[in-house]
């Protein structure tokens, strides 16, 4: 029942009521936006950073900033996109630091485009059926698909790879990434493209079924960022079996 009243809790409030609540302390209401948007901006800080471990680090920094800087929301924005932005900010910052790596530019490779073709191509949505009841050996079998589909899109150039988790994997649509990214709607449709590409049609087709599951956030690590973004910030900590 105490589960079931958290969840209630988390599906009556709007993100707006959520930060008013965040602006006068209210640890409850920090608690539930995190939980909330844990998953998208898990995988945004993963497609910058390609590191689970630094990505949970990247979400907790941002976090505090989230936070300390509430008062600088203005609601006639999304908080989504702000949220995601101080996430991106920040794993873009930790990617900046690693000197073993040369850092590329977003705006780098917009003018590829050899056939002319690219910049206006169609945006061809990865097929989102459910797979049906698998036996043990299949779902290991997907368990190596999903590997393999995680490495191949590791491999991708920085730009294409953020755009194609935002718009495959998260499901953004082109106008929340262009925003949350900060370039053009064309711009998007161009990297996803060539995103694609780069992956290959048939690697898509094969291993579409499995996307959804790529990058996975299970409620361990949700919670883990939780405790540990409260405790840094000196708030008090859910009870148990709150949610």
């Amino acid at each position: 029942m105490d589960q079931t009243k958290a969840i209630m809790r988390q599906t009556v409030h709007s993100d707006f009521e959520l930060a008013g609540r965040i602006r006068c302390g209210d640890a409850d209401a920090f608690r539930i936006l995190m939980q909330r948007h844990n998953q998208r901006l898990f995988r945004m800080a993963r497609s910058v950073l390609r590191d689970p471990a630094e990505a949970e680090d990247a979400v907790q920094d941002a976090y505090v900033l989230v936070f300390t800087h509430i008062g600088q929301f203005r609601e006639d924005a999304s908080l989504a996109t702000w949220l995601g932005r101080i996430v991106l900010n920040e794993a873009l910052r930790r990617l900046r630091q690693r000197k073993a790596m040369t850092e590329l530019p977003m705006t780098e490779l917009d003018e590829d485009g050899a056939d002319g073709r690219t910049a206006g191509a169609e945006v061809i949505p990865f097929p989102g059926a459910q797979p049906p009841p698998a036996t043990p050996e299949e779902e290991a079998a997907r368990a190596e698909t999903r590997r393999l589909l995680e490495r191949a899109i590791d491999a991708l150039p920085d730009p294409f790879r953020v755009v194609f988790v935002l718009r495959e994997i998260e499901q953004m649509s082109v106008e929340e990434t262009a925003s949350s990214l900060g370039i053009p709607p064309d711009t998007v449709k161009t990297r996803l493209h060539r995103a694609r590409r780069l992956l290959g049609r048939s690697l898509r087709q094969q291993l579409a079924p499995d996307l959804a599951g790529v990058f996975p956030f299970a409620g361990e690590r949700c919670a883990r960022i939780v405790a540990r973004v409260l405790d840094r910030l000196g708030l008090p900590a859910p009870p148990p079996g709150g949610g």
